[in-house]
């Protein structure tokens, strides 16, 4: 079972992989080179299971010999039935029990039959791969104990007991690669957001187009149901996008001139068109599939245990079951003679046989690898990339969150928040002031001065043409304080404190006291005209609608510790960390003075096995997000540093969802262990019940198959989260 999760991890990779190079190429003939130069084909097809295949390599035919279609099952099952009632029922025994067939009785023969070709139809591949497996020098693994097992059974008499094994291995084999492929199509899902063609426009007409032929710069056309190509910016039309596919955000986005566009990001109403910014490779949709192939590549900690254990295992329980079949019967014999004559090798044997039935580790080694799967098939769902399993065992025992402040807590667009004018002067005509001496500068303050301005004309009616009346001369910025310029003949100052200091202006006591008493996060930009005081405006970051909540919540996890790290100043964060009730706070920050807080902080975690986790926009923050235990990414589909530092990646902007990955992630480590202590305990269990003569065959094979079962359909609940 360790090696099929191992091929079904590399085929994986391989499938996806060629579907990506040859996406276009529908069920053709694919021509790989191996080491030696020779070429190989391989045909896509699809066998009656409804899985896909690759056919060509006679690896994978070894692979799927061993598995048989639910209707070879069903037959199988059938007949042994069919064999059971013959063999026990009395109104069989009264029909065909007085016919002999030669100097066996009929109703024998036709139960043998029965048995027999239940048994062929069920074990045969089974035991042809045991035989093979054993030759490639792999002895110890579940087919050759379950060969093992059900041979011995029939040379003990117990044939309806050996192709109860047969058939319930095979029936748990099937359901567990049902489950496998179940967990594997909630992440592969994702491919579906991967379009196959673009509309062009070229030369006044549209045409279609590979998407990995079209080049940055060029134009596409999205008409309304269709699958947007590339990324880019809106060049024409407007309309409303479902980037649920993406972002796992329900509520269609507005888009309109301007507006920065994902591959994979459905167009709900009219017909835009898109610039192309990246090319197809580069694209959000691209990196989303390339990102979620590798996280099948990192095992956690548990799954390398469970990987290791099982190989030590099964070699281990083998020679117990021989020292079932041999020891006590040699000691009996020597001690207890009669004892010995009572039992024999018989029921030694048979109890030996039914060690090595319950003691097959499919339910740990199957269960295990793919609770961890359905535990990233669920946050993929949610709109979390989590790049392995490894990062959900570390997101499961979160101890610290830091967070960045700008982008990560906030908006990251800056908004003009409130606004202090002296007596006699409008808040309109303060704004004007600080909008027209800010006029020229590209600053994200200055920028949200003059949006402020303009949306303030729109709503008297005025326009946007009284911003070019005016008259601006000496325009100057002094770095580090603000802007001093001329506007229709007088001097206006737009700046912070320090630049009314230097040219000795006072703030009004008014205006001072009431900037202190509402303590307003954000930056205060003063405004002067001749040298008198007019006002303030107070610019802020918005905190995100989410962020109160996410913190909340997190200390209701367990989460000891939260923390901000910011690169603004002390007071501007303070306000901030108070409000969203944060523990610990660090500002002024340069991205390296990040990078030692963060590895201070997990020296200093309140637990030693827990983790730290830091989330940040992926702008600035590789270093520290590449630094923590688990780097998460805030949406940061647009960064190919964040991708690339961060083990997490949050499509959406929305710190929410960190919560979803902690949940996520503790309740498949919750299963994993449950899996773990279910297996082994009632293997254990009934591994003394059989060699004390207590239990039979039956519940060997519930042992395996029973447990088998219930651990994977406990692995699939991860999927309901």
């Amino acid at each position: 079972m360790e090696k099929l999760m191992e091929d079904f991890e590399k085929s994986n990779l391989e499938e996806k992989e060629n579907n990506i190079e040859e996406k276009n190429r529908a069920d053709g003939c694919q021509t790989e080179e191996c080491k030696n130069g020779h070429e190989h084909h391989r045909h896509k097809h699809s066998c009656p299971c409804c899985h896909s295949h690759d056919c060509g390599d006679e690896e994978d035919e070894h692979e799927e010999e061993g598995e048989l279609s639910l209707r070879q099952i069903i037959c199988a099952i059938v007949l042994f039935g069919a064999a059971l009632a013959v063999e026990h029922l009395s109104v069989f025994r009264q029909i065909l029990g007085s016919i002999q067939f030669g100097s066996i009785g009929i109703q024998r023969l036709v139960f043998l039959v029965l048995y027999f070709v239940a048994y062929i139809i069920c074990g045969k591949n089974v035991i042809k791969s045991a035989v093979k497996n054993i030759l490639h020098g792999e002895i110890f693994d579940e087919k050759f104990l379950m060969s093992i097992a059900s041979v011995g059974a029939i040379f003990v008499g117990e044939i309806g007991e050996a192709v109860a094994v047969m058939i319930f291995y095979n029936l748990g084999e099937f359901f567990q690669d049902y489950a496998v492929d179940k967990s594997r199509n909630s992440i592969s899902a994702l491919m579906d957001i991967r379009p196959d063609k673009a509309f062009v426009v070229r030369n006044g007409k549209v045409e279609e187009e590979k998407p990995e032929n079209v080049k940055i710069g060029e134009i596409i056309e999205v008409k309304p149901g269709e699958r947007v190509a590339l990324d880019g910016e809106i060049e024409e039309g407007s309309s409303f996008m479902d980037t649920s596919a993406l972002t796992g955000e329900s509520v269609p986005r507005k888009v309109e001139k301007g507006s920065a566009i994902l591959a994979g990001f459905v167009n709900s109403e009219g017909v835009v068109r898109i610039r192309v910014t990246k090319t197809y490779g580069e694209s959000a949709v691209t990196r989303i599939l390339e990102l979620t192939e590798k996280a099948a590549e990192a095992k956690a900690k548990s799954e390398k245990f469970i990987t290791r254990f099982a190989k030590y295992y099964t070699p281990i329980v083998c020679i117990l079951a021989l020292c079932v079949a041999v020891l006590p019967p040699l000691a009996l014999s020597v001690f207890a003679p009669e004892i010995f004559a009572q039992y024999g090798w018989h029921t030694w044997i048979y109890r030996a046989l039914m060690f090595l039935v319950v003691s097959c580790p499919c339910a740990l080694v199957i269960s295990v690898p793919l609770s961890f799967f359905s535990g990233i098939g669920a946050a993929s769902r949610h709109g979390i990339l989590i790049k392995g399993s490894n990062y959900i065992e570390a997101l499961s025992k979160v101890d610290t969150a830091v967070f960045d402040k700008t982008g990560t807590l906030t908006k990251g667009t800056f908004a003009v928040s409130k606004v202090f004018a002296v007596e006699g002067v409008g808040e309109d005509e303060l704004l004007a002031l600080a909008a027209h001496a800010e006029y020229y500068s590209v600053h994200p303050i200055s920028k949200s001065l003059c949006s402020a301005h303009q949306k303030m004309n729109l709503k008297n009616g005025l326009g946007n043409s009284c911003c070019e009346l005016c008259i601006r001369k000496n325009a100057r910025e002094i770095s580090g304080h603000g802007i001093k310029i001329e506007l229709d003949q007088k001097t206006v100052l737009a700046g912070n404190e320090k630049l009314l200091e230097k040219e000795n202006i006072q703030i009004d006591p008014k205006i001072k006291i009431q900037l202190e008493e509402k303590k307003l996060a954000g930056t205060t930009v003063h405004v002067a005209e001749n040298g008198v005081y007019k006002g303030c405006i107070v610019i802020s970051d918005e905190l995100k609608k989410d962020a109160k909540k996410t913190i909340g919540a997190l200390k209701k996890c367990g989460v000891r510790q939260t923390a901000m790290l910011t690169g603004d100043n002390q007071k501007t964060a303070q306000i901030v960390a108070g409000e969203l009730g944060i523990d610990r706070l660090f500002a002024g920050l340069l991205p390296e003075d990040k990078v030692n807080r963060v590895k201070e902080l997990i020296e200093q975690k309140t637990q030693k096995k827990g983790s730290l986790v830091y989330v940040g926009d992926g702008i600035n923050d590789s270093p520290v997000l590449a630094c923590a235990d688990v780097g998460v990414a805030m949406g940061a589909l647009g960064s190919d540093a964040a991708i690339e530092a961060a083990d997490v990646v949050i499509m959406d902007d929305k710190p929410e969802r960190l919560i979803d990955a902690i949940k996520i992630s503790r309740s498949t480590m919750a299963v994993v262990w449950q899996n773990v202590v279910l297996s082994l305990g009632i293997k254990v269990a009934i591994m003394v019940l059989g060699t004390l003569g207590v239990t039979g065959m039956w519940l060997a094979v519930f042992g395996d198959v029973g447990v088998t079962f219930f651990a994977v359909l406990n692995a699939m609940r991860i999927l309901r989260k």
